[in-house]
């Protein structure tokens, strides 16, 4: 044989981009049964022998709108790691790549952009606000595909999939008319938890609570009759001006004697009855509770109960409306806050006030603090179909790694609210409702032609405005990438999927839901492995942001020591169930390996001149030999058993213990 000569530095920038386009153009990321995959003749001659096990994971579609982090590097390497595992195997292995269409965080984007111009998105109208996202979209979306390609991800481009593309879009309309039409979706008039900076409702699981400083305030309310006063506290005193009771326990022997007596609402001109109500607990402060149905879900609760008056304060931007004094009207929640402290004091009607922590809901694309907000909403019902998940669950229909995770995902089924999928935006999936001018709604897969009530065209009927939750898209993720509800050759083949790779901040969001989709609509769980990862932290273990500025761009890694380093160092440092503490010097332990395989390589193809290679029989083997190839073997057995358990950490040792410390030494 002759020598091979490889450069004498390890420089991976003369050959990675290179080597990922050889392997996109031959079609080494097609799953073996497509019929262009370089290896489908080995597929069709396997598979004449006996059935070839398949293998296929979705991509957590990173937001069309941000490019990618460290985080995405992580869980794009543990996808990529499994499924070159499998592909080696011999699996039918399919990797589906895409993005998603991110409704509240993409408007944003443009919207800020308008801003700057001096804009908004009402000067420029619905068609020509959408025509400025779907550019936006495009240049970050060209962004990301590059910075996967960096990354090496082996997915099979030919099958990417963006969350409002046309075929995602018409399963969208389709899982929204079938729900509606099984009686799991209804519009309502609910309290909604409101971000007045996006403009819009949020689900439950989208607000974000943090323990905030704050202040309880304590004020008096005045009897009607004049018999005296009574004292009670809040955290949010500009809220009183939507009180429409206050309440006491029934069994508080303390006040028993004035249940039923008129209060009188201070800085209004409203009088309130004094109520009784199981919900107040007696022990906290004067065991007084004022009520504001339409702005504090217990409240709303205790208001449906005693068929209280419902009064709303707020405007959508989060400023007191005209159910407001005139004073007051117009005021952000903190400026109404001040301007009424100082309002009661003059009154005598405020006692003070004490330091407090409590828990502060903040809407979890911007952090503006969320207001509860009365609203027409559309709602799922989600109770029958978290019944069905928790019961696949239970017959192992889908499992956890680590198991731990279980139990937060039957915590949060058990107790599960029905999800608020409507919002106020123009960028997303449009609800596919429409309402003639007879009063008739519409509901339809398809856009009506004219009212099957009335007969009146089109030009009649007025599409409701708002659009889809992002998520009630990508909770169809795993089946509608394969074409559903399309019966096509690709759902046949890859659904059920193999595994979902993604980390723990996005259970409830993401992971539960597509459970609950795919049991409904294909009647099978969407995948059998769920492998829950930690977060990329920094080495003091905060999260990753911008406004700490303690993030690592994974392109700049990729630029001073190669794609092969950054992706074996995350997988040496993932242990199981715990988050990944990196900064930049993390990466030099990866380069290190990846240099010392590179002058192993060199050294070895540098004096094959004059060998001849050939298959060597056991007998052949003298003790020395035995040795290396059952420490290889030893290797390979611990590394598999790793992957089959994504268990990166182990797998990554294995290696790197056989090739360094036995092989090369």
């Amino acid at each position: 044989m002759k020598a091979i000569e490889l450069e004498k530095s390890y420089n991976p920038k003369d050959f990675e981009d290179r080597i990922y386009a050889e392997w996109v153009q031959t079609g080494c990321f097609k799953p073996a049964s497509d019929k262009d995959s370089p290896v489908h003749e080995c597929y069709l001659n396997k598979s004449k022998k006996s059935a070839v096990s398949k293998y296929t994971v979705v991509i957590p579609p990173p937001n069309v709108t941000g490019v990618l982090h460290m985080g995405h590097g992580l869980n794009n390497t543990l996808q990529d790691i499994v499924v070159r595992y499998h592909r080696m195997k011999g699996d039918d292995t399919l990797w589906i790549p895409g993005t998603d269409h991110a409704g509240i965080a993409t408007q944003n984007v443009v919207e800020k952009q308008l801003k700057k111009e001096g804009k908004t998105r009402n000067d420029l109208g619905r068609e020509k606000f959408l025509e400025r996202t779907w550019q936006v979209k495009e240049d970050h979306h060209n962004i990301i595909v590059k910075q996967q390609r960096k990354l090496g991800n082996s997915v099979d481009w030919n099958r990417e999939r963006f969350t409002m593309d046309e075929g995602l879009s018409k399963a969208v309309r389709n899982v929204f008319v079938t729900l509606y039409e099984r009686g799991l979706i209804y519009k309502g008039h609910y309290l909604v938890n409101w971000c007045p900076r996006c403009g819009t409702a949020l689900a439950d699981d989208e607000v974000e609570h943090t323990d905030t400083d704050g202040f309880m305030y304590h004020i008096y309310y005045e009897f009607e009759d004049g018999t005296g006063k009574i004292e009670i506290a809040t955290t949010r005193p500009e809220t009183l001006l939507g009180d429409t009771a206050v309440a006491i326990n029934p069994e508080d022997e303390r006040y028993k004697s004035i249940v039923g007596k008129k209060l009188k609402l201070p800085l209004t001109d409203r009088v309130i009855d004094l109520i009784a109500d199981p919900y107040v607990d007696k022990e906290f402060g004067t065991g007084m509770v004022k009520i504001t149905p339409a702005h504090d879900p217990n409240d709303w609760e205790v208001g449906k109960r005693n068929n209280l008056e419902v009064i709303n304060i707020l405007n959508p931007d989060g400023t007191l409306n005209n159910n407001c004094p005139e004073k007051y009207r117009g005021l952000k929640c903190p400026e109404a806050r001040k301007l009424i402290i100082e309002d009661l004091k003059e009154l005598g009607l405020y006692k003070g006030e004490e330091k407090i922590k409590h828990s502060v809901g903040h809407c979890y694309r911007c952090s503006t603090v969320v207001e509860p907000y009365l609203s027409d909403q559309w709602f799922v019902k989600m109770k029958p179909l978290a019944d069905k998940a928790l019961a696949a669950w239970k017959n192992e229909e889908f499992v956890f790694y680590p198991r731990k995770w279980e139990n937060t995902f039957s915590h949060w089924m058990e107790n599960i609210r029905d999800w608020c999928i409507s919002r106020q935006l123009w960028w997303g999936h449009r609800i596919p409702v429409w309402y003639c001018d007879c009063g008739e709604t519409i509901v339809s897969r398809e856009d009506p032609k004219k009212c099957p009530k009335c007969g009146a065209d089109s030009s009649h009927l007025n599409q409701d405005p708002d659009v889809l939750d992002t998520w009630f898209s990508s909770w169809l993720w795993p089946f509608s990438t394969l074409g559903w509800p399309e019966k096509t050759e690709d759902l046949e083949q890859f659904y059920p999927t193999t595994a979902l790779v993604t980390a723990y901040d996005i259970i409830f969001f993401w992971v539960s839901r597509m459970i609950m989709a795919g049991l409904e609509f294909t009647g099978k769980s969407p995948f059998h492995d769920i492998y829950i990862h930690g977060l990329v932290r920094d080495k003091q273990g905060r999260k990753m942001s911008k406004s700490l500025g303690n993030g690592i761009d994974p392109l700049e890694i990729i630029d001073l020591y190669g794609a092969d380093a950054l992706k074996f160092t995350l997988s040496y440092m993932c242990a199981q169930g715990q988050d990944v503490l990196v900064d930049k010097d993390s990466f030099k332990m990866g380069s290190r390996f990846c240099n010392k395989v590179w002058n192993a390589s060199r050294y070895i193809l540098g004096n094959l001149e004059g060998r001849t290679l050939i298959p060597v029989a056991d007998s052949d083997l003298n003790e020395l030999d035995k040795w290396i190839y059952t420490c290889l073997d030893n290797a390979v057995k611990n590394a598999r058993a790793a992957f089959e358990g994504y268990r990166y950490n182990d797998g990554a040792s294995a290696i790197y213990e056989y090739f360094w410390n036995d092989f090369c030494d």
